[in-house]
């Protein structure tokens, strides 16, 4: 549905040229949730405007159904901008317009008669839960109802593309909660693709398929919202991760050194993830009494889902002669977990008294 191919974009500034975008090339499938992450700066938001070309890329193309935006023309720009809705973090309503009357706007602007535009107004002020709003301003709406606006707003022209800037950042978690399940129901009644800008990686976490970590102006990591999760590779993935799934070592061994080679009196921590049907599957219990003389100490663990997929992670600590923890970790590795062998780590001496 959308594809991105070699977007670059550059700006003059005092200093010299600023490169916000470096080379990104992104498939985006028809009907899916794709979640664009990164810090302030990164160019996320740069990215998103070059969807739909309210910022035009220095060189590369942006494919949006088939047609390749950077060659239209200003008019030509117009029309194919209403296949693609867009809803902003602080709104953008008219203040002196009603519910009604900012909801309509697109469609007057396109000359559409009254009638057709109550015959399209009516079910949206349903579909976003504000039919007892109509007559009313921006001023007396709270938060999360200014956003149902503008997300009715976005879909008046029958777009096959919503974009989302930062569309919850401005709203409290509850409020947030209740938008990011109307953009489920959206995507999946009007099989809308949906393209989220974000640096919150629960909303990632809730609402999306797949996610592109963009740093720098450059696609970092990309995958499937479970997969990132749980495996994630780059540094910047694992920050943005850790605010959800703290990645710290227990405190009895944080800050202490961590050695490859086995030293008195430590143990070797692991780190393992389950997925699916293994994240209540005993395969810890199996390694125990398969591996005698093994001693196994949970120091640390959780259980989660995403998109009804469970998945457990947990650091492990094992102690025991080399050989047998070397079959602990030939077991695990014959087993349908991750793991990623930490270290040999001493416990803090604070923590055994």
């Amino acid at each position: 549905m959308i594809k991105l191919c070699g977007i670059e974009k550059t700006y003059d500034s005092p200093s010299g040229k600023v490169h916000a975008l470096r080379g990104i090339d992104l498939d985006i499938a028809r009907g899916e949730i794709y979640g664009i992450i990164g810090l302030s700066g990164a160019g996320k938001s740069t990215l998103v405007r070059c969807i739909n070309m309210l910022e035009r890329p220095t060189a590369g193309k942006v494919i949006v159904d088939g047609q390749d935006m950077t060659t239209l023309t200003e008019s030509q720009l117009r029309e194919a901008r209403k296949s693609i809705g867009m809803i902003f973090q602080h709104f953008n309503l008219l203040s002196s317009a009603t519910v009604y009357d900012n909801i309509a706007f697109p469609l007057k602007l396109s000359g559409t008669s009254a009638a057709d535009i109550k015959k399209k107004v009516e079910p949206l002020l349903e579909l976003v839960g504000l039919s007892d709003k109509v007559n009313q301003y921006p001023s007396q709406l709270s938060g999360g109802q200014k956003q149902r606006v503008g997300i009715a707003r976005a879909l008046a022209n029958d777009p096959k593309v919503l974009l989302c800037d930062e569309a919850t950042s401005a709203l409290d978690p509850q409020t947030t909660k209740s938008i990011l399940e109307l953009i489920k129901v959206i995507n999946r009644n009007l099989s809308l693709t949906v393209v989220v800008i974000t640096h919150e990686m629960q909303v990632i976490k809730e609402l999306c398929d797949k996610v592109a970590v963009i740093s720098d102006g450059v696609i970092a990591e990309r995958g499937s919202v479970l997969d990132v999760f749980t495996n994630p590779q780059h540094r910047i993935t694992k920050e943005f991760i850790s605010v959800l799934l703290s990645n710290d070592l227990p405190a009895a061994f944080r800050g202490n050194e961590i050695s490859q080679d086995r030293t008195p009196d430590s143990f070797l921590l692991i780190r393992l993830v389950f997925l699916g049907d293994r994240a209540d599957d005993p395969v810890l219990a199996k390694m125990i009494r398969s591996c005698k003389g093994l001693e196994c100490t949970m120091l640390f663990g959780n259980l989660d889902e995403i998109h009804g997929v469970p998945f457990g992670r947990f650091i492990v600590g094992l102690s025991g002669e080399d050989d047998v923890i070397q079959s602990a970790l030939t077991f695990l590795g014959g087993e349908d977990v991750r793991l990623e062998v930490i270290g040999y780590v001493r416990r803090s001496p604070a923590a055994t008294k």
